[in-house]
């Protein structure tokens, strides 16, 4: 498999006709923002597990900051 570099990527995308470059575009946003919702809701998932499961810290910063010193 040939490895890819940022540069020759780029280079590749300069050949393409302005309207190939706008719909890449699109496709990559589209892609950005899925990848980021399913980040997303793996992060609600654990937290959802997380309180669950009472490995949640509860309290005021002043709590938390007294909880660190101990």
């Amino acid at each position: 498999m040939q490895t890819l570099t940022v540069d020759s990527i780029l280079d590749a995308i300069e050949t393409l006709s302005p309207d190939e470059q706008t719909a890449l575009l699109v496709i990559m946003q589209r892609r950005l923002s899925d990848r980021r919702r399913t980040e997303i809701a793996a992060n609600i998932t654990q937290g959802k597990q997380d309180y669950q499961a009472r490995n949640v810290f509860r309290g005021t910063v002043n709590d938390a900051i007294a909880q660190l010193n101990r």
